[in-house]
């Protein structure tokens, strides 16, 4: 559906009730966004696993832990005042921050943080994972996730890990702490509230969840009883515009105080406009390509390293996606422990063919890719499917939203996936363990890495990859993802192209948000408007 002026301005005044129809700029203490979040399926943080739906939740909820967004190796407490690990390098030991209160008004204990991990582990949803490597499941958790006393959260591993490695995954969206009393009051036939929480909140964050309207728009007000500081704003306005040039209408008339999804023609079409100003902050978001492993074509692995070489990594950078991405072709982004750094492909149709040839598959071969309807996804598919034709490979593109296509690929119902994906805590093993590892590759493994999504079976990687997040000097740890990594790149059905760089437009009025170094650090709460 194309933007229409008249329904936004609709929607900002229901949102809004002190906006003066006569108004042409936004009121001065609400603040306002256009962005794409078509992707937004659920705001349970046991569940959401999307990079739109986890920015709204790393602003209404706390969770145990947190980190320094310019200094992520210093690792701090947020729900929990204080954390350490017992001599047994098993057992770990929180402490919950006293007097803080949830939105609805109950005080965050103990057994508020040992059942939000509790009912993760059990719902065992898309990002479940994250706390499961650590041996949980539905029949130990309560046992080994538990309240000593109202303050005191004890949680014990079933082996020794390097500790910050525990403790930056408690720092992911899935360790939110949500309000127990009322997530059980909302409960339905054992769901742990879940159908309630995809669209409500049971936080006790800076912001609280005032609505979400799926592929139209989500308001957050401040919470003016928060613990912490203090959102410097209302309320924030996050209207659904897919289109870029949309947003940079709506941006120069002053409709709206950011426009987030802006692109290459944009951001130079506004570069001289002094009313408008950007910034952008490096993210550890991948653009890449899942080959499914279930297509008896993309399984050869000569198809899979030929379509590596049929993508124009230059071109689309240079024409499609300057300023916001730059050409990375491993598994952990710039900046990670460990992070290789080497593109060892360019654009060769010659050696595509070849490659191609040896596979039994001259002439090339048809496939569809699945693809979010919108740029900038759309605009390098059909960059894709023009270059690959030069070696007969022949691409139908499926157009869906956000959440049609994210669903899709979850099953396993697909041919070829592009997208992103973006870290989920700050340690290498975040990236390694979803691309390098399968633990059951059959349709009803538990653990649906993006190995498992795209069916492929990796036994001895998947051990290699295990082992190194067992490693607890640095350099030998960054030394085995480095090896792993150039396997990764030869043979895996992974076409990794891109890092993003996140680029936020703005009018120069207003200022303090954060681009933080993950999608779920993007904080609104020192936003400001003069």
């Amino acid at each position: 559906m194309r933007f229409n002026a008249a329904l936004f301005a609709s929607a900002l005044l229901a949102g809004v009730s002190s906006f003066s129809m006569v108004q042409a700029a936004t009121p001065k203490d609400v603040i306002v966004m256009a962005k794409t979040i078509d992707d937004i399926i659920s705001l349970d943080p046991g569940e959401s696993f999307e990079f739109s739906g986890s920015e709204v939740l790393g602003n209404v909820y706390d969770r145990l832990l947190t980190f320094d967004y310019n200094d992520v190796s210093k690792i701090k407490g947020e729900a929990a005042e204080s954390f350490a690990v017992a001599e047994d390098g098993l057992t770990y030991i929180f402490k919950i921050r006293k007097g803080v209160k949830f939105h609805s008004g109950n005080t965050m204990t103990a057994e508020d943080a040992a059942y939000s991990i509790q009912r993760a582990v059990i719902l065992n949803k898309s990002p479940g994972f994250i706390l499961t490597q650590f041996g949980f499941n539905k029949d130990n958790v309560t046992d080994r996730v538990r309240a000593q006393d109202a303050d005191t959260l004890i949680i014990r591993l079933d082996k020794p890990v390097a500790p910050t490695f525990f403790f930056y995954c408690l720092t992911a969206t899935v360790a939110s702490v949500v309000d127990s009393k009322l997530v059980k009051a909302n409960e339905k036939d054992g769901d742990f509230g879940n159908a309630w929480l995809k669209a409500n909140s049971a936080a006790s964050g800076p912001y609280k969840l005032q609505s979400w309207k799926a592929k139209e728009s989500y308001t957050l007000t401040a919470n003016t009883e928060y613990w912490g500081d203090k959102a410097k704003n209302k309320r924030v306005i996050v209207q659904h515009i897919p289109e870029a040039a949309t947003q940079r209408l709506l941006l120069e008339k002053g409709d709206i105080d950011f426009a987030r999804n802006l692109e290459k023609d944009q951001i130079n079409g506004v570069a001289n406009n002094k009313d408008i100003k950007i910034q952008s902050g490096v993210k550890g978001s991948l653009m890449y390509l899942g080959l499914n492993q279930k297509n008896p074509n993309l399984a050869k692995p000569e198809v899979r390293e030929a379509l590596k070489y049929l993508v124009d990594y230059q071109s689309i950078e240079n024409n499609l996606l300057k300023g916001t991405y730059t050409t990375h072709q491993a598994f952990l982004p710039k900046g990670f422990l460990g992070a290789l750094n080497d593109t060892p492909y360019k654009y060769d149709v010659a050696k595509a063919k070849e490659l191609l040839a040896k596979a039994g598959l001259p002439n090339g071969f048809s496939i569809t890719i699945d693809v979010r309807n919108v740029s900038p996804w759309q605009d390098v598919a059909q960059a894709i499917q023009a270059s690959w034709a030069n070696a007969g490979v022949k691409v139908e593109l499926v157009p869906g939203d956000g959440g049609q296509v994210l669903t899709k690929y979850r099953a396993r119902n697909h041919d070829i996936y592009i997208g992103n994906w973006g870290p989920d805590y700050q340690d290498p093993h975040t990236n390694a363990e979803t691309f390098a590892v399968n633990y059951d590759n059959s349709d009803a493994g538990k653990t649906k890495t993006l190995a498992w999504r795209n069916s492929w079976d990796i036994p001895e990687m998947t051990k290699q990859t295990l082992a190194a997040v067992l490693e607890r000097d640095a350099a030998k740890r960054a030394a085995l993802y480095t090896t792993i990594q150039k396997e990764h790149q030869k043979s895996s059905p992974f076409v990794v192209m891109f890092q993003q760089t996140e680029v936020a437009a703005s009018r120069t009025n207003v200022s303090g948000f954060i681009i933080g170094p993950s999608f779920d650090n993007n904080i609104y709460t020192n936003i400001v408007k003069k």
